[in-house]
């Protein structure tokens, strides 16, 4: 075990003191802090593991820190399958291991079911998001998926063009993964010493909060699309009895941002093995560090916040590993000279972060092996050639309990996909959705923004959000066949900071151009299929190794995503393939071939059978808020 919680006293954003909170972990009683999620509780007390895996009884904690991989599954109160990282404790919670796959038995389901419900209401009423547990039909003239800046920036514009919009958001509070905030139990006095442009976020947030055509509904997940009826549930994470209601919308804006891309190499399933933004997470949102002696590793910029976030919770960044060689990264930013310097005063802060903490930075490495038994103990390093194939008598082995990898992102796409959304290349070379020039995909009232229509950083997400609100409410609110944004004299939105929808036009032309530049800086070479064995998994939920998908691949001419999952069971497990999928496609690829992974996923994100069994949707619709007009009614 090796992460912890950062002390109080010398806490850069000065926490307060949370109120402790009495829950039992496999029968112990622990003292926990308001506001903690149940991955911060057991990584603070001690635990790093707390599931086993369903094919070899291996251990398993947190890996992707938000939601996605399905690694922290823990049973909560006799009900299973609860994501660790999702769910805030609340008190007398109880915590028990989950080995490999458990089914709830009907005493101990009613139990939690009964309070699920309880939460569900009582979080529902507290922030006057109106009527929660499947009991109608909600309507609103603007849905807005996701409360990251694209989300937000789409909202803000949206209710300023004078519709009435709805956020729907899983988080807790606006901000996404780029703007984490601390929990307000936390009571920081200041939390602007962890967030960059902390000033500019928080303008937004009090706007969005106070904008009399907004409502916002936190931990809120949608989990299915049909046309423009929006499938939502609200309260506690993985909670059962949180009943699905329908919201119909004239217009919506998909903003669901995106997760990490990690390539596998030998060892990356040991606990201690976390995704970059998982280690990001748990620092910025929790303040626990996931290790003493912590290797950052990947490619892109992000894992110099990274480094910066672990530094902020007492971490010893041991190491910082580029893959891509300096050559190549400049190479790639001086393709369009105007968007670099964008970024260098950035940078600059970065590179004085790493001399001051001694942090050494070394472009043309990265990890190729992780050693332990139960848990992360050393790395196997190496030098890359331009291919990012190991250089032969170049490894070092290095001590460390914590790795933190991430190869660029991948996009949220499965709400993009069951609305029927044209998928493209993005920049990257990965997987997006593809928009028009006002942000509207392919299906009519269905707009994208963000990292869903390609990896570009959160000045592009805010300014293809602000685009995409203004002319998705524009969408909404107009009956004529041209909807085009230039027949409507839209300003720009109130402290969106460009002059008209000509400025928020060149702002997402600069951050594509930008994404570009990007993507060519930080490139994912081929060579990283060097890194693995036969025996290394590549599906970690169902254990899946590269061996067998390769053996299933050329005994029966498979060369299809989904055709893989059935054969092999590789992405049939509980992520649903969000964690492997794209590499299945690449190693099935032929070279130079662009790999077309599976993302369709007609369930977004986990949702419980019962509640789909006993939901109630009433014939009449509700409003959101009241004041909807009454044209919304007969939609």
């Amino acid at each position: 075990m090796s992460a912890y919680l950062r002390p109080r006293a010398d806490d850069p954003a000065e926490v307060g003191t949370p109120t402790a909170v009495d829950v039992t972990v496999d029968g112990q009683p622990v003292v926990a802090q308001a506001g903690q999620t149940v991955a911060a509780v057991l990584l603070a007390n001690g635990r790093d593991t707390w599931r086993t895996t369903r094919v070899h009884d291996r251990p398993r904690g947190i890996f992707c820190g938000i939601g996605a991989c399905q690694d922290c599954l823990v049973t909560v109160n006799g009900l299973p399958d609860v994501r660790a990282c999702q769910r805030t404790i609340t008190p007398n919670d109880t915590i028990t291991t989950q080995p490999g796959a458990v089914l709830p038995t009907t005493s101990s389901t009613a139990g939690s079911e009964d309070a699920g419900a309880d939460v569900v209401q009582d979080a529902g009423a507290a922030r006057d998001a109106g009527p929660v547990a499947g009991r109608g039909r909600r309507v609103a003239e603007v849905v807005v998926v996701g409360g990251g800046p694209a989300g937000v920036a789409a909202a803000l514009a949206a209710g300023d063009a004078g519709a009435q919009v709805l956020v729907v958001d899983s988080g807790r509070a606006v901000g996404g993964q780029y703007n984490r905030q601390l929990p307000e139990e936390f009571a920081a006095r200041r939390p602007d010493r962890l967030q960059h442009e902390w000033k500019a976020f928080a303008e937004q947030r009090d706007r969005l909060s106070s904008h009399p055509r907004i409502t916002y509904l936190p931990d809120t997940s949608v989990w299915a699309i049909e046309g423009l009826r929006v499938w939502a549930q609200t309260g506690p994470a993985d909670a059962s009895g949180r009943q699905p209601f329908a919201i119909d919308a004239r217009s919506v804006v998909l903003a669901a941002g995106a997760y990490d891309r990690v390539l596998p190499f030998p060892g990356w399933d040991l606990p201690g093995v976390y995704t970059a933004g998982a280690a990001q997470a748990l620092a910025k949102g929790q303040r626990i560090a996931v290790g003493r002696r912590v290797l950052v590793a990947g490619t892109g910029p992000f894992l110099l916040p990274v480094a910066e976030s672990l530094v902020g919770v007492g971490a010893h960044v041991v190491a910082l590993l580029e893959a891509n060689t300096l050559t190549t990264v400049r190479k790639g930013w001086s393709s369009d000279p105007l968007v670099a310097p964008s970024k260098l005063r950035e940078a600059v802060g970065y590179g004085a972060l790493l001399a001051r903490h001694r942090i050494p930075l070394r472009h043309g490495w990265t990890v190729i092996a992780a050693h332990g038994s139960d848990h992360i103990e050393a790395a196997t390093i190496a030098r890359l050639d331009s291919d990012w194939r190991p250089i032969r008598g170049s490894e070092r082995r290095v001590d460390v309990d914590a790795i933190c990898v991430g190869f660029g992102f991948t996009a949220n796409l499965e709400l993009a996909v069951s609305a029927g959304c044209t998928i493209t290349t993005g920049p990257d070379g990965g997987p997006a959705v593809a928009v028009d020039a006002n942000q509207q995909t392919s299906t009519p009232g269905v707009f994208a923004a963000g990292e869903l229509t390609g990896i570009g950083g959160a000045a592009l997400s805010t300014a293809e959000g602000t685009l995409a609100g203004t002319t998705a409410a524009h969408h909404a609110l107009t009956t004529a066949a041209d909807q085009t944004l230039e027949t409507v004299p839209h300003r720009a939105p109130t402290g969106s900071g460009v002059d008209g929808v000509a400025g928020v036009r060149r702002a997402v032309e600069r951050g594509r151009r930008f994404a570009v530049a990007l993507g060519r800086a930080y490139p994912v070479r081929d060579g990283w299929k060097s890194w693995s064995s036969a025996d290394t998994l590549v599906c970690r939920c169902e254990e899946v190794t590269r061996g067998q998908i390769e053996a299933a691949a050329q005994q029966r001419g498979l060369d299809d995503g989904r055709a893989m999952k059935l054969s092999s069971r590789a992405g049939l497990g509980m992520c649903q393939g969000r964690v492997c999928s794209r590499t299945v496609a690449a190693l099935l690829a032929a070279p130079g071939d662009v790999p077309e992974p599976s993302m369709k996923r007609p369930i977004a994100v986990p949702v419980r059978l019962r509640d789909l069994a006993d939901a109630e949707v009433a014939e009449s619709p509700e409003t959101v808020p009241d004041t909807m007009p009454d044209t919304m009614e007969e939609q």
